[in-house]
């Protein structure tokens, strides 16, 4: 009997995202969290303040459908006091009015004004007050009319045990208005007491000024989104029957013919069939010049159609196009929690009930010491207010947004906000040579065949059994036979080699094609190599990546022939690879070719293999297993960042701690990186690492001023030196300076 089992496979896990209104600090955030925790099946839930929506990451469950599933994680939120939406499926909230919303604050000013100007003239000595009569009808619709949504969403809170802001709003202002109706209701006839209802009316007013303020900088935060989505036209010209029929881009299929006519934006992604022009996508990959489009080219939706009317084949349409893939990506990087979030939330939680305490320790602390209870109560009030906890929830999130934001301009797109906190602590960073940092696109520049052998008959057979391959090297063969206008035959019985080469039959010869490892492997078997092992040495001196092709036959293995390739480095990847050093970072170049190949191509890039900068002759199987090597390298380890773009770089670009996959690479290694770089220049290898610097050092400034302003305004309102209208001011404007540094991100960023 046999006893070993496997672990069964872990549940299937698939994502719900919805809207949440009514969310106002990192409290609710919290809040909304556990309340969909609690829910069965939710592996994970995780709120993004900034962006109001939620994800939750629920267990399949065959009794219901994704709605059912959705509306009862929804019910949860409503549930918990919060106002659950859809997202809408055609992208973020329009752009609206910078002043959208401001009604409201402009009356709480409008009745707050006069309740100050008394305070103002004081300061010219000129002492004045409101009737207490005027005062009651000026402050009293602030407090419950504008003031209702503190009341309504701290009660919610109160049932579920917790505190939010809007509790320690409604319980400090309504301390303020009660006091001052208990001063003014008990006060001796003929008498003006000195009444408060301006403090509680100027808060609530301060407060909705800085929640507006605030959603105006979160609306900035959102216009890459935006931007991205104003890339889809929403008609298209198809080309049928009857000539042009402009039909909505929804109803377009695969296979259609679309027209696309100068200045036009290309609606699909397709293939260019007929005309040729120049196309603008710098929206799409940061690149600002236009590129040529042949007959043949692959054409990307959302780009901008130059000079010449063109028609393409459609080739993928709605969610299946690069631009809804690129908007998927920058959305979930934006709607993501980076890491040093999840340590905010644990504070946030503890945070009201904290705050609550020790307003009750300041308003017993004063009567104690003797205070009038009217003055106890106003310095209990002023804990409460400018304790809020707004900032601390919107310190991580708004950088996150600003910084991918400004990221996708640049042609990066971030997969999620932990690669983004993690990618600035990288100190090795690896690339693939082929396609990354050569053109990838290496040329037969040397071909050396057995002595009395017809160069072109031997050159045929070997592009017959490489035509299938899409290996750079086997469509250099195949450009070479055509150089040559060679006829290349069907092969048959061809097989790939992992990592070695092919093997096929081609016009009734049995050939292997491949590397000089593998040629050294077959000598067990009785191939003869030595006769060409000078001259494969040379070539591979003078830095051509060296193939060799061997013969199968009655007699045995006979070695046929020697390739000789060459490949050029991409512009700007030395300079790339220079500015990394000088940055104080690790550079290595991984390759599968020789190391005499390698080593050369690593001189002309500027790396020096004496120091263990070249990893040649490495299996696409063991790129993994290298740079788990470079991970363990060093004392207490490195942050390695691994650049490729093909298939075979998927499994060491999951390894890193940071992968970075070129755009004009496979969707393969585009999916398992974190990063992908939409130009496939190495420059923005530089540049990605810069922004997740810069995007972390705006978060842990905007976590500074949030829990700076606490931390000196509690102890400075306790001790009884901040006013609740002063301390309301303090807590409105907590929030609006972390909003406000997290959009410096899109001032600063690249300007050299």
């Amino acid at each position: 009997m046999n006893t070993s089992s496997t672990p069964p496979p872990g549940p299937t896990l698939s994502d719900v995202d919805f809207g949440v209104s009514g969310m106002t600090c990192a409290s609710c955030v919290g809040r909304v969290e556990r309340a969909l925790q609690r829910v069965p099946g939710v592996a994970q839930a995780s709120v993004n303040l900034a962006t109001e929506s939620v994800r939750v990451q629920v267990k399949a469950d065959a009794g219901q459908t994704a709605a059912q599933t959705q509306a009862r994680l929804m019910r949860a939120v409503r549930d918990a006091g919060y106002e659950p939406h859809p997202l809408s499926a055609d992208g973020p909230p329009q752009q609206v009015s910078a002043w959208a919303g401001f009604g409201p604050v402009a009356l709480g000013i409008a009745l707050s004004l006069p309740l100050v100007l008394p305070m103002v003239g004081m300061l010219w000595g000129a002492h004045w007050m409101l009737p207490a009569w005027l005062q009651f009808v000026l402050a009293t619709p602030v407090q419950f009319v504008l003031g209702a949504r503190f009341y309504k969403a701290g009660w919610h809170a109160l049932k579920a045990g917790t505190g939010n802001m809007d509790l320690l709003v409604a319980l400090g202002t309504s301390a303020g208005w009660g006091l001052s109706m208990w001063l003014w209701l008990t006060a001796p006839s003929g008498t003006e007491p000195h009444l408060y209802f301006e403090a509680s009316a100027v808060v609530i007013t301060l407060v909705m000024l800085g929640k507006w303020l605030e959603g105006r900088a979160k609306r900035q935060t959102t216009e890459a989104i935006r931007a991205l989505h104003a890339l889809r036209p929403d008609t298209a010209h198809l080309l049928g029957r009857d000539g042009e029929v402009d039909v909505p881009v929804a109803e377009v299929m695969l296979g259609d013919r679309i027209v696309v006519r100068p200045g036009e934006r290309i609606p699909v992604d397709g293939v260019l069939r007929e005309g040729h022009t120049q196309v603008d996508e710098s929206m799409l990959t940061g690149e600002p010049l236009p590129v040529s489009r042949e007959t043949g080219d692959a054409l990307t939706g959302g780009s901008i159609n130059g000079e010449g009317r063109i028609v393409l084949e459609v080739q993928a349409v709605g969610n299946e196009t690069v631009l809804a893939r690129i908007i998927r990506l920058v959305e979930d990087a934006q709607a993501g929690k980076a890491p040093i979030q999840r340590l905010v939330d644990k504070v946030a939680a503890v945070f009201v009930p904290v705050v609550l305490g020790i307003a009750l320790v300041t308003l017993v602390g004063w009567l104690l010491a003797g205070a009038p209870a009217e003055e106890a109560l106003i310095h209990a009030v002023a804990v409460l207010v400018i304790a809020c906890p707004c900032a601390l929830g919107l310190a991580t999130p708004t950088a996150i947004m600003a910084g991918t934001g400004v990221a996708a301009k640049q042609g990066i797109l971030i997969k999620d906000a932990q690669t983004l906190e993690l990618a600035h602590r990288v100190d090795t960073v690896a690339f693939d040579k082929t396609g990354t940092l050569t053109q990838g696109k290496p040329q037969l520049t040397r071909f050396m065949a057995l002595p009395g052998t017809d160069e072109n008959a031997l050159l045929a057979r070997v592009a017959s059994v490489q035509s299938g391959s899409e290996h750079p090297l086997a469509r250099a063969v195949m450009q070479a036979a055509q150089a040559r206008q060679l006829e290349v035959a069907t092969p048959e019985q061809v097989r790939a080699v992992a990592g070695r080469g092919t093997e096929g039959r081609a016009q009734g010869s049995e050939l292997l094609i491949g590397s000089l490892r593998w040629m050294r492997e077959l000598e067990l078997r009785g191939l003869d190599a030595a006769p060409w092992a000078e001259a494969a040495a040379q070539w591979q001196q003078d830095g051509a990546t060296v193939s060799a092709v061997a013969e199968r036959s009655a007699q045995g293995l006979e070695l046929r022939a020697l390739l000789g390739f060459g490949d050029e480095p991409k512009p700007g990847a030395a300079e790339a690879l220079a500015e990394l050093k000088a940055r104080g970072l690790r550079t290595v170049m991984v390759s599968g070719d020789n190391r005499g190949a390698a080593q050369a191509m690593a001189r002309r890039l500027g790396l020096d293999p004496d120091q263990g900068e070249v990893l040649a002759e490495v299996l696409p199987a063991d790129k993994a297993a290298q740079i788990a090597r470079l991970r363990d390298a060093g004392q207490g380890g490195r942050i390695v960042a691994m650049v490729g773009d093909g298939v075979n770089d998927a499994p060491a670009l999951a390894a890193a701690d940071v992968g970075m996959a070129m755009g004009n690479g496979t969707d393969v290694a585009m999916h398992a990186a974190g990063i992908t770089l939409m130009r496939g220049d190495p420059r923005l290898v530089a540049q990605a690492l810069d922004l997740s610097r810069r995007t972390v050092a705006k978060i842990r400034q905007n976590l500074f001023w949030a829990f700076a302003f606490n931390v000196a305004g509690i102890p400075l309102a306790a001790l009884g030196y901040l006013s609740p209208v002063v301390a309301g001011a303090a807590m409105a404007l907590s929030s609006v300076t972390v909003m406000t540094n997290a959009l410096l991100l899109k001032k600063t960023a690249y300007t050299r």
